[in-house]
């Protein structure tokens, strides 16, 4: 018996590093670009069920379960409470990608520590399942910049990705050089926005990042600083309205590297998975004043170890980065305040 046991870990470890060996990203993204009208795009309606959102639909909860419609009017996804329709005519880019994760998230783990003599370690190498990813970038009416990433089964993505590019004709001369402002459109003619702060597009040229990871980052960085303490509006890259865009403060990010690691390598590998297979990610964060006066920057690390799902290192990225806002703006008003009162026309 113990030798059949013996055998069989055997099989499932030399099993799980084969399939850990395998590619574990595939980009392919679709031209980017705006559609002037609609009026001529016609897609065939097509269903996608079993569909996970991921994180950065507006109004939808991370994790959300529900099916996804393409249609003439664009993507819809639709769960238990919530439901967003993202038009054609407001799509930037569409990407799909592939990445491994374990089965079951936290309960595979939990099982697996249960398994004795080390046979968590080699279950861990079949304990996992592939994800199919789709990363959908677009404005919403206000222009505002956002990204969101959902799971879809079998080559749901692919066709979705597909649909696009065939069905959705960029109609930008260099659909490529597209970038979204990073800066107000409109010139402010009062005082900037107390607090008001604007989340700048940000610089991918110095690494390949998948789609999947720059979405969740932008997103997680709005997030993030929407909690930090007496932080107004948050400002998207793009965003315009009726009232000129008067941000106090800008935050851009530029990144520096990236690694992206391999959640299954780490959990297959047990206490080593500290150091083998983690997933790194560099950013230099500049936060900026209206008045000029404020011009600080940051390298923002952070790095994912041990057992986690590798696209948490996007959350690990914001709340460092918001970290370092609250800290940063603090002081400079603290000595903005200190200045005025030692001022001689304020006496």
């Amino acid at each position: 018996m113990n030798k059949t046991l013996t055998t069989l870990t055997s099989l499932l470890f030399l099993s799980g590093l084969a399939s850990a060996q395998q590619p574990q990203h595939l980009l392919s993204t679709a031209p980017a670009g705006t559609i002037a009208s609609t009026s001529n795009i016609h897609v065939d309606p097509w269903t996608a069920s079993k569909v996970q959102h991921a994180y950065g639909l507006p109004g939808t909860k991370a994790k959300a379960k529900g099916t996804m419609v393409i249609d003439t009017a664009g993507l819809t996804f639709s769960g238990i409470a919530s439901r967003y329709t993202i038009p054609w005519a407001d799509t930037v880019a569409v990407s799909n990608g592939v990445e491994r994760v374990e089965m079951w998230g936290t309960t595979g783990r939990i099982v697996r520590m249960a398994i004795p003599n080390g046979g968590g370690l080699a279950a861990a190498g079949v304990m996992h399942h592939k994800v199919n990813e789709l990363t959908v970038e677009f404005r919403d009416q206000r222009g505002a910049y956002h990204g969101a990433v959902f799971f879809l089964p079998g080559n749901d993505a692919t066709h979705v990705l597909d649909t696009y590019t065939r069905a959705i004709q960029p109609t930008q001369q260099h659909p490529d050089l597209v970038v979204l402002p990073s800066e107000p459109a409109l010139a402010c003619q009062a005082a900037p926005a107390s607090h008001g702060v604007l989340v700048a597009t940000p610089s991918w040229n110095n690494a390949q990042v998948p789609a999947a990871y720059r979405a969740m980052v932008y997103e997680h960085i709005v997030d993030r600083i929407q909690r930090v303490e007496g932080v107004g509006h948050v400002y998207r890259a793009g965003e315009t309205g009726a009232q000129p865009v008067c941000p106090q403060y800008t935050i851009s990010i530029s990144i520096v590297s990236f690694k992206p690691g391999n959640q299954v390598t780490r959990a297959m590998i047990g206490p080593a998975g500290f150091f083998v297979g983690t997933t790194q990610m560099v950013f230099n964060a500049t936060i900026r004043d209206s008045s000029g006066r404020l011009n600080s920057t940051q390298e923002i690390k952070a790095t994912l170890r041990g057992e986690g799902e590798s696209k948490n290192i996007t959350d690990g990225v914001a709340k460092k980065i918001a970290k370092s806002y609250a800290n940063t703006t603090k002081q400079f008003e603290k000595t903005t305040l200190t200045a005025k009162a030692d001022s001689p026309l304020s006496h």
